[in-house]
């Protein structure tokens, strides 16, 4: 079955970016000017982050679901970008280069065998999770080595 990996809308962070850094200080959003090419990717457009560009580092609950799994994390958006729209089975990037955490989950919110993969193996990875099982509703991306939320593919 087809899948498509969804990037975070724009829209929530566009209004951190017009704060002052003690304001975002008070959120606990750290604003950078990012330094090292390819080591930031931002989870809006689903790129790295370019030297000499400003990002937010903020926590963002990314698995909002009453269930014990249930979680947030860091996050690195980078200001003025637009919310990446991927083509169905188009593997973005910023993930086709890291080891990427893969975590199904059903319809109830409930974790369903993760797992480890290269994000040269991405596609093949997230087309064999979606093959023929209605189990999965979804599966959350993570950057394996930091741990945190990347993006959610979804079937098509």
């Amino acid at each position: 079955m087809p899948f498509q990996i969804h990037a975070l809308p724009v829209e929530p962070f566009v209004e951190l970016f017009q704060m002052t850094d003690e304001a975002l200080a008070t959120r606990r959003i750290c604003r950078m000017r990012v330094t090292e090419r390819d080591a930031l990717p931002c989870r809006v457009s689903l790129e790295d982050a370019r030297a000499g560009e400003t990002v937010l580092l903020l926590n963002y609950e990314h698995q909002p679901a009453q269930t014990p799994y249930r979680a947030s994390h860091a996050i690195f958006v980078r200001e003025g970008v637009e919310r990446a729209q991927p083509q169905p089975g188009e593997v973005p990037q910023a993930l086709r280069h890291r080891l990427i955490s893969v975590r199904p989950f059903d319809h109830g919110d409930m974790m369903l065998e993760p797992d480890l993969v290269s994000g040269a193996d991405l596609h093949t990875a997230l087309a064999g999770i979606f093959a023929g099982n209605e189990a999965v509703a979804y599966v959350h991306l993570h950057y394996a080595k930091a741990g945190c939320f990347a993006a959610q593919a979804r079937p098509v």
